[in-house]
């Protein structure tokens, strides 16, 4: 499917509060078991994009690379973000569909 239909279901999901932003948040939430499927920026760093990925990767969480960093922050209405996390089941499974 389209890349802006997934910025457009983004951006209802973080109105819907079901999104996690912010490095540290992410980990934590991942390690709680929150987060359904990660959204990573396509022009994240390398290590952090390797850290990221570890933890996906030890909790057992899926992850899309998707987008760049300000279509990511856009989509939400913030500046630039290298990750998003889904909260929602339901939200994460239409991410999966779509990409």
């Amino acid at each position: 499917m389209s890349e802006k239909q997934a910025l457009n279901l983004l951006g209802l999901a973080f109105r819907a509060r079901k999104v996690s932003s912010g490095i540290d948040t992410i980990l934590r939430d991942i390690q709680r078991g929150k987060i359904h499927v990660l959204l990573i920026a396509t022009d994240v760093k390398k290590n952090t994009k390797k850290q990221l990925i570890g933890k996906c990767t030890h909790y057992d969480v899926p992850y899309i690379e998707f987008a760049n960093r300000n279509e990511l922050g856009k989509a939400i209405g913030k500046r630039a973000r290298v990750a998003v996390g889904i909260l929602d089941v339901g939200f994460a499974r239409k991410f999966q569909t779509l990409l």
